[in-house]
């Protein structure tokens, strides 16, 4: 087929154009002011016309490897679509081919649902396209700008902005005018200033066009964190906003003061500052895992397979016991100090198996302190135990102050509330906490505190607003 195409008239003007263009690079040096100036819109002009053929030949790919049937043209070639397909042929970016495909899809005849044909949505676009008259980069901004518009513009006007655009960009009225032709700017700004007079009253809200928009997207875990991503319809996000905005007060501030002031037995105040070396995105996260957690072992909560959704952690037996090891929480690694620690909000089932993976010990699912244990250390503790922390009680684990897999006893003597975040990061954060006399007291890290004093921790009674007296009459 190649050599049928280079013998032909056609293919033997293209093989002189490319001998022309050779020489020319070569001997670019060689050519006056005059001379090189008009190469430059020569081989532009040539570039125009590639462009078109490409914009062209990449949207008729696309539509022959789009077709419901195995004869598509992307799996002939063993590609999964037409862009695969081209990114293959062309060796150029997705990015480049999908606007390619776009502005073919733009600017092409379409075929109505009774097989009659329909102009295109940007018919002069496209004629210029053709033409050679107007290049890749301007037709993508002018029907990229007035595509925003289209659907809430007149018909006659949008035809006479979209004729008015090309014919600035393409040069027609600065000829008329005896003007200098536009930049790829200024085309841009006169498309802009179309939309705006097409589009007055701006977009209005469409209540079905955001409810078609709207998704929530989970991706592949990457470098220990699984990238999130969508849309949330303005109500979701508000009272998300709300949520967070509840727990991430910037009224509570660090304002050091002077530990050796405070006595040994006087509790941490709810209200003491307390500095949080986390960003605002990192406390959004936070705030964002106690929520799911919380849900998740609501009682109203749907079941999966008949029980409460529960994440399933499973380790090898000789790991079980090295922090160093890796777990898996579904089919991510995690380190398996963070599986011992996450087995105590109640909603993980712990599997250990052995090198051939046979299942040696099976967890239970159910929480490791029951619901009255929890409901007398809610009662007792009132919220997270770190001094600063906002989280309430509703949305705090309950964290074995010596650790379950080391002994330590399921009991209210040996459980504190913890919000995600402190919990997960307990052994990093510089806190510690020791239970005395059945309350949890807690050490704050040195460069808070250098006397490493162990103080009460915030409870139930000391997170209450004191009452205001009756004035006496």
């Amino acid at each position: 087929m190649e050599q049928r195409y280079a013998t032909s008239d056609e293919g033997r003007d293209v093989l002189a154009s490319l001998d022309a263009l050779r020489a020319l690079i070569r001997d670019t040096a060689a050519l006056s002011d005059t001379d090189l100036v008009d190469a430059v819109g020569t081989v532009e002009a040539l570039g125009r016309m590639v462009d078109a053929a490409r914009v062209r030949v990449a949207g008729e790919v696309d539509v022959r490897s789009a077709r419901d049937s195995e004869d598509r043209l992307s799996a002939r070639y063993g590609c999964r679509n037409g862009v695969e397909l081209l990114e293959r042929t062309t060796r150029v970016s997705a990015k480049t081919i999908n606007a390619r495909v776009r502005l073919d899809k733009r600017t092409r005849p379409r075929v109505s649902l009774t097989g009659d044909e329909l102009p295109a949505r940007f018919p002069h676009v496209g004629q210029a396209l053709r033409d050679g008259t107007l290049g890749a980069d301007a037709a993508h901004e002018v029907t990229t700008v007035l595509s925003k518009v289209e659907d809430r513009a007149d018909p006659v006007e949008f035809d006479a902005a979209e004729a008015t655009t090309v014919a600035y960009a393409t040069g027609a009225l600065e000829e008329q005018a005896g003007m200098i032709p536009p930049t790829c700017g200024e085309v841009e700004v006169h498309a802009r200033t179309w939309a705006a007079y097409l589009d007055q009253d701006g977009p209005a809200p469409d209540a079905e066009r955001a409810a078609r928009n709207r998704g929530l997207t989970l991706g592949t875990s990457r470098d220990g964190v699984v990238p999130l991503r969508g849309s949330l319809l303005p109500e979701v996000a508000a009272g998300l906003q709300r949520l967070l905005d509840a727990h991430l007060n910037p009224a509570v501030r660090f304002t050091p003061t002077d530990p050796e002031d405070r006595d040994e037995t006087e509790a941490w105040s709810p209200d003491e500052a307390v500095y949080d070396p986390r960003t605002n995105t990192q406390k959004r996260h936070d705030v964002l895992a106690v929520i799911i957690h919380t849900a998740a072992k609501a009682t109203t909560t749907p079941t999966l397979g008949g029980a409460a959704p529960t994440l399933v952690v499973t380790v090898a037996e000789e790991d079980l016991h090295d922090p160093t090891a890796a777990a898996r929480i579904d089919d991510t690694p995690v380190p398996a100090s963070t599986a011992h620690r996450i087995a105590c909000t109640g909603a993980v089932q712990k599997i250990i198996h052995d090198r051939t993976g046979r299942i040696i010990r099976l967890g239970t699912p159910e929480r490791v302190f029951n619901t009255h244990q929890r409901r007398a250390i809610t009662a007792r503790d009132g919220g997270c135990v770190i001094p600063g922390c906002t989280i309430p009680a509703a949305w705090c684990e309950i964290h074995h102050v010596d650790e379950h897999a080391n002994g330590g006893p399921t009991h209210t003597d040996n459980g504190v509330l913890l919000c995600w975040w402190h919990h997960h990061n307990l052994d990093r954060s510089g806190w510690d906490i020791r239970m005395r006399a059945g309350t949890p007291v807690i050490k704050a890290p040195p460069w808070i505190d250098r006397r490493g004093t162990y103080r009460p921790a915030p409870n139930a009674l000391t997170r209450r607003k004191p009452t205001p007296r009756a004035r006496s009459s």
